[in-house]
């Protein structure tokens, strides 16, 4: 187990005489991404059953239920920008 965590950490620390990054770039954007859609879905999940509550309620509250349902979308959006302007 000793010998597995030695090896683990300079793959980690990259003491191995690799100075290169630990992702590469398409390995990053690709995490970038994966992670503001994940985040984007997390957070419209609460929203959109509070939209549909809302509306339920109130049928004039559609317009801002739908503006807040679209909202955490424009991260995933903006990552995609990000990725390739990178």
């Amino acid at each position: 187990m000793i010998e597995n965590a030695s090896q683990l950490a300079s793959l980690v620390l990259q003491e191995a005489g690799n100075s290169g990054p630990a992702l590469a770039n398409k390995g990053a954007a690709a995490l970038a991404v994966g992670l503001a859609a994940f985040g984007a879905g997390y957070a419209e999940r609460g929203i959109g059953a509070a939209a549909v509550g809302a509306i339920a309620e109130d049928e004039d509250l559609f317009v801002q239920a739908l503006i807040l349902t679209v909202l955490p979308e424009t991260l995933v959006i903006f990552a995609l920008v990000a990725v390739f302007l990178v």
